[in-house]
This record gives C-alpha cells, sequence and structure tokens, in this order.
C-alpha cells in the first residue's frame, strides 16, 4: 500500500532552531513567558501575584506548541493527531514528556510512523497522565510484541478509552495480541486490526478479547487471510493445512462463540479472512446474538463459493442489517438463489454489493423483485456480466439508487438508453460507467438527460475507458450543463492505448470548466495534449484546486530534462493546480 507522506529534510524536521526553543521551553519557557510581573502589569495583562502552577502550566503548553509546530500541525488540547509525521523514537520520548501538559487529550493518533515500532515502551509509561484518552490509532508503525505488551500494561490507566486502531503492523501476527487479554475496559466500542497477519492461534486469542467488551459495535479484522484458516495436529505434534470437514479445527472457532458477548455490535468486517464454507456455518450459527449488526462485510472471501445457503437462513434474525457485503466471493447460481429466498426478510437493507461475481448477471431480475427497492441506495453490479434481460430488470431500481456502477459490462453499450430514461431527478450521486463499450449514442443520450437537470446532485461521473466515443458525444456531454455539483470527472483512455489520441474537443473542455464549479478532479490520461493544449488546461485550473491528472510529459534530452521535470510535476497530476 502507497504512503502519501509529507516529506522533508532532516535538517528541516530536526531544525536547530526547533531544537533550541524546545530547549528554552524546558528551560523555563520561551522569552515571552519571561517577562517580569512588573512589565506584566504594566501591559495591562496580570494584576496580582502569579500563580506558579498556572506559570508552570503555560510553559508546558508552550513546549507542546513547539512541539506540534515543528511538525507541521496545529496543537489542540483535546486532539493531538501526528499522523504521517515521520516520528523518531526520539520524537516519542519528547512527546512522552509533554503528555503532563495534555490532561485534557481525548484524541491520539500517530498512525503511518514507521520509525516509532519497537519504542512505544517510552510512551505508554506515561499514559497515567492523559486518562481521558477515548481515542488511540497506532496503524501502520511497525508496532512489535513488546510495544503490545507496553500497551496492555499502560491500558489501566486509560479507563475510559472506546476506539483502538492497530491496523497495518504486521508484527502483532503471530500470539502477540496476547499482550492486551484482559487489559481493555468495557468501554471499548471500536477495535480495528486490519492486515496484521493474524493467525487462527490469534482467532482465539481475539475472541479471548472480545468476551470482555459488551459494549463493543465495531470489529474490523479484514485482510488477515490467515484467520480462518483450518489446520489439523499431525502425528509430530506440527500443525498442518487440512480440508474443511475432515477433523480440523475451524479458524475462526475461536473467535465466533465469543461474539455472543457482544451484543451492541453493529459493524463485523471480515474481508479477504480466509472465510470457508464452514466459517459461514459457523457463522450463520452466532447471528441470533448479534440482533443489533447493521454492517456485514463478508467480501474477497473465494472460500465460501457454494456455500452462502449454510448462512443464508440465518440472515433473517438480522432484523437492523442495512448493508451486507459479499463482492468478489465467487458466488455460484445456487448460492445466488439463497440469497435471493433471504432478502425478503432483510427489511431494512439499503446496500448490497455483489460486484464482481460473474453469476449475478443472470439473476438480476430475480434480485430486483426480492429487494425493498424503495430504500435500497447501493447496488454495485460491475463486473458481473451483465446482459440486456439485467439491464431492464435494473432499470427498475435505478430511480431509487445513490450510485449506480455497470462498470466492465459490454452490453451497456448501446443500450445506456434503457437506464438514464429511468432515473429520477436529484437522486443518483456517482454514476459509473468504466469500460462498457459506449458509444457516441450513448453520450449524446447522456447529454440529454444532464440538460433535463435529472444528474443535477451528481458527484461523481466515471466514463474511463470507453475508447469508442467520438468527438461528438465528447462535445455534446460537455456542452450540455447540467453538472454543477459534479466534484470528480474520469475520461481516460485504457493503459493499453497505443495509438495516439488527440484531444480534439479540448475547446469543449475548456468552455464547460466555469460550469463546473465544484470539480475537484479531472482525470485525462493517455489523451494526447501539445504542450500548449496542457497549458491550456493547466492555466484554466490555475485558480481552483483541481487534481489534473495527465500522463508524463515524453521525455527529453539531458539538457532540457531538468526544466521539464519542473513542468512534468506541474502538469501530470501529482500537485494541485
Amino acid at each position: 500500500m502507497n504512503q502519501i507522506r509529507r516529506k522533508r529534510t532532516t535538517s528541516d524536521r530536526k531544525s536547530t532552531s526547533g531544537r533550541f526553543l524546545s530547549r528554552q521551553a524546558e528551560s523555563g519557557g520561551l522569552p515571552e513567558d519571561k517577562e517580569t510581573e512588573e512589565e506584566r502589569d504594566g501591559a495591562g495583562v496580570v494584576h496580582g501575584p502569579v500563580d506558579p502552577a498556572e506559570s508552570v502550566c503555560d510553559m508546558g503548553w508552550g513546549r507542546v506548541c513547539v512541539f506540534v509546530k515543528r511538525l507541521g500541525k496545529r496543537a489542540d488540547s483535546r486532539t493531538l493527531s501526528l499522523a504521517h509525521c515521520d516520528l523518531t523514537a526520539t520524537d516519542v520520548l519528547e512527546l512522552a514528556t509533554l503528555l503532563p501538559s495534555l490532561s485534557l487529550l481525548e484524541e491520539m493518533d500517530l498512525s503511518w510512523n514507521e520509525l516509532i515500532g519497537g519504542c512505544l515502551r517510552s510512551l505508554t509509561s506515561h499514559l497515567q497522565n492523559v486518562g481521558g484518552l477515548r481515542t488511540l490509532r497506532l496503524s501502520c508503525c511497525r508496532l512489535t510484541a513488546d510495544d503490545i505488551t507496553a500497551l496492555g500494561e499502560a491500558l489501566r490507566c486509560v479507563p475510559v478509552l472506546e476506539v483502538l486502531d492497530l491496523s497495518w503492523n504486521a508484527g502483532i501476527g503471530g500470539s502477540a495480541l496476547q499482550g492486551i487479554v484482559g487489559k481493555l475496559h468495557p468501554t471499548l466500542r471500536e477495535l480495528y486490526l486490519v492486515a496484521c497477519q493474524l493467525t487462527e492461534t490469534d482467532a482465539t486469542i481475539l475472541g479471548g478479547i472480545v468476551s470482555v467488551l459488551p459494549r463493543l459495535c465495531v470489529l474490523d479484522v479484514s485482510c488477515n487471510p490467515l484467520l480462518a484458516h483450518t489446520q489439523t495436529e499431525a502425528e509430530d505434534g506440527s500443525m498442518s493445512k487440512t480440508e474443511p470437514g475432515k477433523g480440523g479445527v475451524w479458524g475462526l472457532g475461536g473467535l465466533v462463540p465469543s461474539l455472543s458477548h457482544t451484543p451492541s455490535l453493529t459493524t463485523l468486517r471480515l474481508h479477504d479472512c480466509g472465510l470457508t464454507t464452514q466459517s459461514l456455518s459457523l457463522l450463520g450459527g452466532s447471528f441470533h446474538c448479534l440482533r443489533s449488526l447493521c454492517q456485514l462485510d463478508l467480501s474477497c472471501n473465494k472460500g465460501v463459493a457454494g456455500g452462502l445457503s449454510l448462512l443464508s437462513p440465518h440472515l433473517a434474525l438480522l432484523s437492523h442489517l442495512g448493508g451486507l457485503d459479499l463482492h468478489l466471493c465467487c458466488l455460484t447460481h445456487t448460492d445466488l438463489q439463497a440469497l435471493i429466498q433471504a432478502l425478503p426478510s432483510l427489511t431494512e437493507l439499503t446496500e448490497l454489493d455483489l460486484s464482481s461475481n460473474k453469476e449475478v448477471g443472470g439473476v438480476v431480475s430475480d434480485l430486483v423483485s426480492a429487494l425493498p427497492l424503495s430504500q435500497i441506495k447501493l447496488l454495485p453490479l460491475n463486473g458481473c456480466s451483465l446482459n440486456q434481460e439485467s439491464l431492464s430488470a435494473l432499470a427498475l431500481a435505478m430511480p431509487y439508487l445513490w450510485c449506480i456502477d455497470v462498470s466492465w459490462s459490454k452490453m451497456v453499450g448501446g443500450h445506456l438508453a434503457l437506464l438514464l430514461e429511468a432515473l429520477q431527478p436529484s437522486v443518483t450521486q456517482e454514476l459509473r460507467l468504466s469500460s462498457c463499450d459506449l458509444t457516441t449514442d450513448d453520450l449524446l443520450h447522456l447529454a440529454v438527460v444532464c440538460k433535463r437537470g435529472v444528474l443535477s446532485s451528481l458527484r461523481v461521473l466515471d466514463l474511463s475507458y470507453n475508447g469508442g466515443v467520438g468527438e461528438e458525444g465528447w462535445c455534446g456531454l460537455l456542452g450540455a450543463g447540467g453538472l454543477g455539483s459534479l466534484e470528480e470527472l474520469d475520461l481516460s483512455l485504457r493503459p493499453l492505448t497505443s495509438n495516439p489520441s488527440p484531444l480534439t474537443w479540448l475547446p469543449t473542455l475548456l468552455s464547460a470548466f466555469p460550469h463546473l464549479p465544484a470539480l475537484t478532479r479531472l482525470s485525462l490520461q493517455r489523451w494526447t495534449l501539445t504542450a500548449q493544449e496542457r497549458e491550456q488546461v493547466n492555466h484554466a485550473l490555475r485558480k481552483r484546486k483541481v487534481l489534473l491528472e495527465l500522463d508524463p510529459v515524453p521525455f527529453a534530452s539531458s539538457a532540457n530534462q531538468e526544466g521539464l521535470e519542473e513542468e512534468r510535476c506541474e502538469l501530470e497530476g501529482l500537485l494541485f493546480v
């Protein structure tokens, strides 16, 4: 996962002046803090004797301000957000000495600082100074088992902690979680352990953790593909993988039963956790204890294919379920029929994601008939092998959907009008039609809909990878107006486009900018623009914060390379223009 991190030189981050100010604060505060009482009286600031405790408090807060400002952040007595600050062990040690001056702190975010892994104990040993802390985020800090142990020892000092995020720390996997077992207070409401390389052993440990968290509302253990792996014990005592149902221990067997102690759970995310059909059976059996569940994410678990019938009968117990995510699960026709039978009982369902399941294209009609259409807001069907019958059935749901995504469906090309005519004014906020083989006529139909004001609330329009649209189609759409709320517009071509594609409709695009006041992102990748055309686009957007995505400027000779690099950074879309 790419990190977008603020780049600073060592001299910038650890500047002599910054350290000097810090030392000044430690020795008695900044120069202005050392004004004599008489000088303050003369200025009309202080009347009467100065409270020593108050003076010390002011000095401490001054140190906090200097420290936070040096990292490019703004000081706040209740929220300390130092994510993406390239913190080092030295910074953590200095921060620990500042905690006594942050007694009102409620939220601390040190995420995405990979250099602080292994030195968290220097900070946690001072957490008693921020006993009112409610949110602690330490994602992607390369935490070690010792860090987790130190954190567990300090958690008794933060009795009102409600949110703990330890995601993206691979060092947590492999029993390191044992360090916080029994240490979390019942006040915890949200626990995030995304991409921590958790194993089936950790699933059992996690079960012990959540079993004493009756107020837990959100549990996210996504992107831990080994969490539900089934293992069996060999004759030599070692553990090896086994086929489901052949004497193995279900990976989730140590976690799911403990969910009966979390009656307040509203969100359970098990995205890409290596779930199997047996996992679905086990999970379904726990639904009678999860009556408050509103969001269930089981996506990207291809091992559940063919076993959804083990889960579907239990879905009726989730009377408050509003969102169900099963995208990229290789669902079979039998799976989908089992789900369709359960849908009428989900009376509060508003979001159903079955995208990237090819068999869905053949059951759209049955699916739409089973859904409570008047309340469905999200039904993405991208990558679902839609056919013409599917499009006709989907048109029945179009008037209610906030987000419409039929990307990667070639059948949409030439039949877009069938969907567009069903739209209702000011409902649709996202329209994604990427790689749909759209034609010029399709875009002209879209232009007509825009002119009628039907898409006046549209925020995202994705028309990428539709190279078959002619100049007339692009000009017709961009000149139609009616997109005053549009924030993101993607008109890119396919990455493998070999022939140059001149932007012949550039004048129409430039004329459309004043009618797109909310635009924040424009992608024109793979379109061929001359240097003059790039400058025209740049000039038109110069005073607006629009992220412009263009292909890199072609490589030039070494003599011009330095100047070209500056132009490339400005025009390629790496910077806001």
